[in-house]
């Protein structure tokens, strides 16, 4: 994510990206003529909300889910997670990996084509990637492509596309070198920074993601018509290989930036799947049609230590300290969420079989009496006979505004401490954020593939994800070992040890673990969402 970023088109997820005002009368019985005409010659049309606008159908910008949440649905890389979440064959129907684990040969299907008609090749992939480490690109997705040979040289301007370990052996056939072995290289690739390109299209008109008319896509539907801002609508794709395996005709979106609104709508059968309010979760939460899932992901706020006083890790601690994630989870957000007590969610397990978060245990905990302590300590240390005026920032959203509002009672309550909010939308929350003008600000992340070196690497020296103007030596190259130590029990060891650092530092603190919580009209089926990747609805059915 990370971007962030988000939020999810009928998830808790959605609490973290969604951010733009869309229109509220979207998905509409006047907007929906064509799509209610559908219905009326018994055509599968499931209707979903996505929240916004997607940021971007091209592969390597859209970073986030309300972009990706879709495009995973119009297009397919290599590999694509199955209903147990691990990788499948998809556009490769077999690979050979070297002994060594730093080589991948993918044999890409005869029959994976493009909408158009042309067949997905091998050079596809290779465009697609040169696109997302290419450093004029400027693709906040491309640290992903690091594992490849060469990718992060050339993404840092050090390097060239030649030095890339990406080679088409033939049209069908891709060879992959990695630096180092990458046990978990096949999730990886499911995620769609990874995601082909159609280079002729591509090359002929570089904006072909933008509109509808010129968007090619590779995977179980493809884009019929997209008014900006307002709706999409998704149609079976009849080239692509697994096509008899589609259920659905197709897949109207709205952009319905408001749960209380979507919740009504699909109460009123204009959607077939929502959100649960938070005010409501008490009611509906239990229910049959309700289908919760955990997601690998973390809601949390950023200290920005370039400035006063969080340049101070005593005074950091004892806001973390003085935040009961509990009472968060189960009074303010609801809907069964998890208290975030560390950094990495549950659900990662060690080469031993032990869950990442029991081993390392709970890290960060509500303790008013040793943050009171802390503080004194931290502002005797700085000289401070009071405290400088402390702004707490968050992105426009009922949740997030009444997370921020508990966060400043608790901080007034258990320290003495008062801060000021704040809120904006999205797009400029995020700008000023990278820019580290905020001070203390609300922050999420989703995980991008399947371990937990994803969340730990957003805290090096420079990253994207950083935002906090934390460096620390020691932590980068405890994160450099857990990327490319090949001893599986030490790589967990190194990530271990980074993530206590941080909660000894606290250059962030948790609230709380994310789930994707959604209620379902009557009939709707096999939507899948997966712990860590994004919604796909290959298989999903309506009766």
């Amino acid at each position: 994510m990370k971007k962030g970023l988000l939020y999810l088109m009928g998830v808790l997820v959605f609490l973290v990206l969604a951010a733009c005002t869309a229109k509220e009368s979207a998905g509409t019985e006047e907007e929906n003529g064509a799509e209610n005409e559908k219905k009326a010659e018994g055509e599968k049309i499931l209707q979903l909300n996505n929240g916004e606008e997607p940021t971007s159908f091209d592969p390597a910008i859209g970073f986030d889910n309300v972009s990706w949440n879709a495009l995973n649905n119009l297009m397919e890389g290599l590999t694509r997670l199955g209903e147990d979440h691990t990788p499948q064959p998809a556009v490769a129907e077999e690979w050979e990996v070297s002994e060594d684990g730093t080589t991948y040969t993918f044999q890409l299907r005869e029959d994976a084509n493009w909408s158009n008609g042309d067949p997905v090749v091998a050079e596809d992939f290779i465009y697609a990637w040169e696109r997302l480490l290419n450093p004029e690109t400027g693709s906040s997705a491309g640290f992903l492509g690091y594992f490849i040979k060469g990718g992060e040289a050339f993404n840092s301007g050090e390097g060239s596309a030649d030095d890339l370990g990406i080679t088409a052996v033939d049209e069908k056939t891709l060879k992959v070198e990695l630096e180092n072995p990458t046990g978990f290289f096949l999730h990886v690739l499911t995620n769609p920074a990874f995601f082909p390109v159609n280079h002729k299209v591509a090359e002929e008109n570089p904006e072909w993601h933008a509109e509808a008319e010129s968007f090619v896509a590779n995977g179980p539907f493809k884009l019929e018509s997209w008014e900006h801002d307002n709706e999409m609508m998704f149609t079976k794709n009849e080239e692509y290989w697994d096509v008899d395996n589609v259920r659905l005709d197709g897949v109207h979106w709205v952009m319905v930036n408001d749960i209380n609104t979507e919740y009504q709508m699909f109460e009123r059968g204009e959607l077939d799947s929502a959100e649960i309010p938070a005010e409501l979760s008490d009611q509906v939460i239990d229910g049959d049609n309700v289908q919760i899932v955990d997601q690998g992901g973390l809601e949390f706020y950023r200290f920005n230590v370039t400035e006063e006083p969080f340049q101070n890790a005593k005074i950091r601690k004892a806001f973390a300290l003085a935040v009961d994630q509990e009472n968060i989870a189960e009074y303010v957000v609801k809907n069964k969420v998890k208290p975030a007590h560390g950094f990495v969610s549950p659900g990662f397990t060690n080469p031993s079989g032990e869950d990442f978060r029991d081993v390392n245990g709970e890290i960060v905990s509500f303790d008013p009496e040793e943050a009171k302590k802390l503080l004194e300590e931290g502002m005797q240390e700085e000289g401070y006979e009071e405290l400088p005026k402390v702004t707490l920032s968050y992105n426009t959203e009922n949740v997030n505004k009444d997370v921020a509002e508990t966060i400043q009672g608790m901080l007034s309550e258990n320290i003495g401490v008062d801060v000021e909010l704040e809120n904006t939308e999205w797009n400029v929350f995020l700008e000023d954020q990278k820019a580290l003008k905020h001070q203390l600000s609300r922050s999420s992340f989703l995980y991008d593939y399947a371990d937990p070196v994803n969340f730990l690497e957003s805290f090096i020296t420079g990253s994207y994800m950083n935002r906090t103007g934390w460096s620390n030596e020691t932590y980068d190259e405890l994160i450099v070992n857990a990327k490319s130590e090949a001893d599986e029990a030490k790589r967990w060891e190194y990530m271990y040890e980074a993530e206590k650092m941080l909660a000894e530092e606290m250059p962030l603190f948790p609230i709380r673990y994310y789930n994707q919580v959604e209620v379902l009209q009557e009939g709707v089926t096999n939507i899948l969402r997966h712990p860590v990747g994004y919604l796909d609805l290959k298989h999903a059915d309506k009766q």
